[in-house]
């Protein structure tokens, strides 16, 4: 996969190692997941440090990545985003996130493959890609010179 920007292809490397450890995570335990929960549902704490942390990697990833030039880039920046949104509702108005995270620990094998599978997918785009600016710009007529 070509993309414009070496920082796309490490951040994609980062994104897919995270996805894939979770999901593991949720292979290897899924009642660990039922404790997480839980115990976050119960500490106004944990959420507002949850939702402070998320923010700040999805604020981070979203300013410095705003690239929507390839499949790839595109991928990380909505990550970003993604991050961003949960911490900011996990600061602001947790009940919704945590109502949904509990309702959905039945499908944490479905969500845990699931997270495998992006996890390899967006992993290996990062260490098998490239980054060329040129081929971005290429596309859309414009020459160097």
């Amino acid at each position: 996969m070509t993309t414009v920007s070496t920082l796309t292809l490490w951040l994609a490397q980062a994104i897919g190692l995270y996805l894939i450890l979770i999901g593991l995570a949720g292979l290897a335990n899924p009642r660990r997941w039922q404790a997480v929960i839980d115990e976050v549902r119960a500490s106004p704490a944990l959420q507002l440090i949850s939702g402070v942390l998320a923010f700040a990697l999805g604020a981070t990833i979203a300013i410095l990545h705003s690239l929507l030039t390839d499949p790839l880039a595109i991928a990380v920046t909505l990550f970003g985003w993604a991050a961003m949104l949960k911490g900011a509702l996990l600061i602001a108005v947790p009940g919704p996130l945590m109502r949904f995270a509990a309702a959905s620990l039945g499908l944490v094998r479905l969500w845990s493959v699931a997270l495998i599978i992006l996890g390899l997918l967006i992993g290996m785009s990062g260490l098998l890609g490239h980054a060329d600016a040129t081929h971005i710009v290429s596309t859309k007529g414009l020459t160097h010179g």
